[in-house]
């Protein structure tokens, strides 16, 4: 039995459970929060600010939907999804503007706003400072309230452990729905309660959301590029709401994940694409796991959505306090090398239990098309003149034409579900 450094306790998963109690191992305690510097958090900010990758890496995206829409099943799912998500969208941007609907008592309203979370359905609430760092570019003048309440909904269990697999892609779409629905009814609520209240969609992400979910004390960030929360570890979808509300912020809390990443390693070894990093390195003034996105997005475009670092993540099968007691007890990894955590089988690949991976030729991972529409169109039209002996055709220009107006319009409208952490 190794000796615990501290215990962690969180409410229960529902309104009404029992506390939870996670032992932390001393040998795994590290820091609350996520290692940064703030200095260099400050610099990259300033000089080099965040912008979403549905408008930076919009040619891969664009290339991975045309994919996606090849396989009838995804294409409908995607449709369906775009049809119900688009009004929740276009709400939850209007309701920065909206005006309290009574008057605030200037009582402290923490608890009433959580527990009215939880009434809705979301495991995980907490509140901290919106941090503006970490706002992208295109949506610096759009926050207006200086206090973030940090909501997670849980994806249900069973179609997310076959992932990769349309009812995992099915349950991910609706979740992101269900809790989208349920931020709009929060908004509302504290409308109700005096003050004013704005939705951020996660699906219309003001950047990415996940250190201040960290600072508010709701998990740690995994070597997947997940949040891992305390129940139900990256198997959930995260959302913000920022208000003007009287609120108290909770604190940041050290789960023993940093150093219990390292040893897992379950993730990194088994992604299909290589494309988890087994240590961690300082990025943007974060010491963190950095996805190589080059490497990820083209095995989740063909293999519907992917999703294996989520799937075979033993605090999302398990539970934080589970795979933490097991780790105690015996110092091993609760699930690891077993097929119940991580086998997978991939369409047209086959299944891969612990040890196998599926193996793709360079040309998979080279074909994907990298940086915004309007660069890709470029390159593009270089790419057939140097193949045309620098000849530059009618129809070369006319392609190049269309792409590039393809690449406007759609930059008009950056709406994307949210993917890990948004690669930061």
């Amino acid at each position: 039995m190794l000796k615990i450094g501290h215990e962690v306790v969180r409410p229960g998963m529902y309104a009404g459970d029992e506390p939870v109690t996670i032992p932390v191992p001393e040998e795994l305690e590290t820091v609350p929060g996520i290692p940064l510097e703030h200095r260099e958090v400050d610099w990259y900010a300033r000089e080099y600010p965040l912008e979403t990758m549905n408008i930076t890496e919009r040619a891969s995206r664009d290339w991975a939907n045309t994919i996606r829409d090849t396989h009838v099943e995804m294409r409908e799912i995607r449709k369906e999804h775009d049809n119900l998500n688009r009004p929740l969208i276009m709400a939850a941007r209007l309701t920065g503007d909206q005006e309290p609907t009574a008057d605030a008592t200037g009582e402290d309203v923490t608890e009433v706003i959580k527990a009215k979370a939880r009434e809705l359905g979301y495991i995980e609430v907490g509140i901290t400072a919106y941090d503006h760092r970490y706002t992208y570019q295109s949506k610096k003048d759009w926050v207006l309230f200086p206090h973030a309440i940090c909501l997670a909904y849980e994806q249900d269990f069973e179609p997310t452990q076959t992932i990769p697999s349309v009812d995992a892609e099915i349950v991910h779409s609706s979740t992101y729905r269900t809790e989208g629905a349920a931020g709009l009814e929060i908004a509302k609520f504290i409308q109700g309660l005096g003050y004013r209240a704005q939705v951020h969609s996660p699906n219309d992400n003001t950047g990415p959301y996940i250190p201040m979910f960290v600072e508010a004390g709701l998990g740690s960030l995994g070597a997947c590029g997940y949040l891992l929360t305390p129940h139900v570890g990256s198997r959930c979808r995260i959302m913000i709401i920022t208000t003007d509300a009287n609120v108290s912020y909770d604190k940041p809390v050290d789960y023993g994940i940093h150093a219990f990443c390292q040893v897992c390693q379950v993730c990194v070894n088994r992604c299909p694409g290589r494309a988890l990093m087994r240590d961690k390195v300082w990025w943007r003034g974060i010491e963190k796991h950095k996805l190589y996105f080059k490497r990820c997005r083209p095995v989740m475009a063909r293999y519907l959505g992917c999703g294996v670092c989520m799937k075979v993540c033993p605090i999302q099968k398990y539970g934080m306090a589970t795979v933490m007691t097991h780790y105690a007890e015996t110092g091993q990894v609760l699930g690891k090398g077993t097929h119940d955590l991580e086998g997978y089988e991939i369409e047209g690949k086959g299944y891969f239990g612990p040890g196998e991976l599926p193996v793709f030729e360079r040309e998979f991972f080279n074909s994907m098309p990298t940086g915004d529409t309007e660069n890709w169109a470029f390159e593009n039209l270089k790419s057939k003149a140097a193949q045309a002996g620098g000849a530059v055709s009618d129809d070369m220009l006319q392609e190049f034409k269309e792409n590039l107006e393809l690449g406007l319009g759609q930059s008009r409208d950056n709406l994307g579900m949210m993917e890990m952490e948004d690669y930061i």
